[in-house]
């Protein structure tokens, strides 16, 4: 309730705002829609001219407008038309930092400090219309990578594995820092050279109806929000390359808080719902409701705290994930950055299907996600923590889940009596599969206190010789009418020994 009463008042007093604003068309603002005059700086004083006179709104009729880095200033809505596209520069050159312009701040260098749109410390903007924002990303990147192959830009923090470039000399779609009262309404963003759509520090933000396609470069993520409060997303298609609807936290003393995620497709070569990997501060009041899922390289739903944030009420249902690798990953630890351990506990996952395929979901995609087990039979959900910090007060309830089977002894094989050997990857980067070959085909549990499965239904294509729970230092877990596939009905749960559980 409160996020919706701070919400309501905020478009209210915006749309207020933007009654009584200026229009300005693009016509008047003598902007070049022919996809090759490059328009940056007419655009800019556009944009300035219009906050400065207390805001208004710059329309765009169709046509391509080909500009560099511009910055969104408070007051300001831009309103694309169908069949108008604004058109990110393939020039690396034509991006800038213009976070730092005007103020005594020092260059971020981060990766919020390039964008083809960026805003710093505005309130009441606006991005809306039924056209496009297309980023060129690929021309782009592949332009920045050629630039230091070259010789002619020499930075020794310039490349990362796979010596593809880093994403802080890369640019994103957008670039919204430490703004109030954001609104984004009906476009297209396609096409990044590095994430997405980017919100940090952002209070009442509101996202509808929007088509996200960002699958040109390596780790093209959908829509991350870093550190934001009072949120809400509907109604939006995100289909990108890396993960899709992301929620991250960088520093210890900040936290995404009341977020509300509702009515949305996602399709990724990463995972589709993911909280982390940057993970400092903190995840609370988040509601992630109606989502479909589909053709998702890694988990449906991936709640991870790995550099000491805490993850604390959080409801996830109605989740419809299909051809999608795996179906819940829940991961606490808190010192691959950081100094302190994280918290996770008060999770509710409940109204999921998930279908898990044999082979890659990605099969086909043109930025196929990145294979680091390859040797390993079909990954189960997984819920862990380490001895230090445990995963604590999770229900997992109305879920079924298909895995494929096919698992084989001759593929890997860890018996039950040596799941100690299993790997803790504390200070490891977050995935489904860091520990290798698991030892059930369902969900593996370990340093965990109060989880409850209730109602939960698993289904198998194939032949599994691996029981559907395994439970290393798992206390006050219930399992309330579980339904197991035809013929293994029977020892389906196995729980440690306290001598054999990790230390």
């Amino acid at each position: 309730m409160k996020k919706i009463i701070l919400i309501s008042l905020a478009l209210v007093s915006f749309a207020l705002n933007m009654s009584a604003a200026k229009v300005i068309t693009s016509e008047k603002a003598k902007l070049v829609g022919d996809g090759k005059t490059l328009n940056t700086v007419v655009l800019q004083a556009t944009i300035d001219k219009l906050s400065k006179k207390g805001g208004g709104t710059l329309r765009f009729s169709p046509g391509r407008y080909l500009t560099g880095g511009i910055l969104l200033r408070t007051g300001v809505e831009l309103y694309l038309e169908k069949g108008a596209v604004l058109l990110g520069s393939t020039n690396p050159d034509d991006y800038e930092d213009l976070m730092v312009k005007g103020t005594t701040n020092k260059s971020h260098n981060d990766v919020y400090s390039l964008a083809l749109i960026t805003a710093y410390q505005a309130k009441d903007i606006k991005l809306s219309g039924e056209g496009t924002i297309d980023g060129q990303g690929r021309e782009v990147a592949l332009n920045v990578d050629s630039l230091y192959l070259k010789g002619i830009k020499k930075d020794n923090t310039y490349f990362t594995r796979l010596h593809r470039p880093r994403e802080m000399v890369r640019p994103n779609l957008l670039s919204i820092v430490e703004c109030e009262n954001v609104n984004l309404q009906g476009l297209r963003f396609k096409s990044s050279a590095c994430w997405g759509l980017v919100f940090k520090k952002c209070v009442n933000l509101t996202i509808t109806g929007l088509d996200v396609l960002d699958r040109d470069y390596w780790n093209n993520d959908g829509i991350d929000l870093v550190d934001c409060q009072h949120v809400v997303i509907r109604d939006t298609y995100v289909n990108a390359a890396d993960d899709g609807l992301c929620l991250k936290s960088d520093r210890a003393e900040d936290a995404n808080d009341d977020i509300l995620i509702e009515n949305c497709q996602v399709e990724s070569s990463a995972s589709a719902i993911k909280f982390g990997t940057a993970s400092a501060g903190g995840f609370r009041n988040i509601t992630i409701r109606n989502i479909k899922v589909k053709d998702t390289f890694r988990s449906a739903i991936a709640i991870e705290s790995v550099d000491g944030a805490y993850c604390k009420n959080i409801l996830i249902e109605n989740i419809e994930a299909k051809n999608t690798g795996n179906p819940i990953f829940l991961r606490l630890s808190g010192m691959r950055w950081g100094k302190r351990y994280g918290t996770m506990e008060d999770v509710v996952i409940r109204n999921v299907t998930c279908e898990v395929p044999f082979e890659r979901p990605d099969v086909g995609y043109d930025m196929r996600g990145p294979i680091e087990n390859t040797m390993v039979n079909p990954m189960p959900s997984s819920i862990t923590g380490v001895a230090e910090a445990k995963v604590k007060n999770v229900l997992i309830e109305n879920v079924t889940l298909t895995y494929p089977g096919q698992a084989s002894k001759g593929i890997r094989y860890i018996p039950l009596w040596n799941i100690k050997t299993i790997p803790e990857e504390k200070k490891s980067y977050p995935e489904f599969d860091m520990f290798g070959e698991l030892p059930a085909y369902g969900f593996y549990l370990r340093h965990v206190d109060g989880v409850t499965f209730r109602n939960v239904t698993f289904k198998l294509n194939g032949e599994e010789f691996r029981p559907a729970f395994v439970l290393d230092d798992a206390a006050n877990v219930k399992f309330e009418n579980i339904t197991y596939p035809k013929g293994y009905e029977h020892n389906q749960i196995y729980q440690a020994p306290e001598e054999e559980a990790s230390k």
